[in-house]
């Protein structure tokens, strides 16, 4: 089990790798908007990954052609809906509330 923090909220949850951070964000009671059942196909659940990214997935094609095309992309840009934790803690920015 790694630890997820959650920011700006900064609530931190015990996640099992293999978890996405979707399901593991919205465990924790966040918010956090995904409008294709995780399919990489909306773009809603960008998130920055501000430490542990190397822990996550490794980015697939269908992630890297949405976040292809959304706007404020970055680095640290990862789809909540397809990113998996690993063994090691990760901290998460949610970008947009709802």
């Amino acid at each position: 089990m790694a630890t997820l923090t959650i920011m700006p909220s900064g609530r931190t949850r015990e996640v099992a790798a293999g978890t996405t951070l979707l399901a593991a964000i919205l465990a924790a009671g966040e918010k956090l908007v995904s409008k294709c059942d995780g399919e990489a196909k909306c773009g809603e659940c960008h998130v920055a990954i501000n430490e542990g990214r190397k822990s996550l997935s490794k980015i697939q094609r269908a992630e890297n052609a949405k976040l292809d095309e959304i706007v404020g992309v970055s680095s640290k840009s990862r789809l909540a809906c397809q990113a998996q934790m690993g063994e090691e803690n990760v901290t998460v920015e949610i970008l947009s509330f709802v």
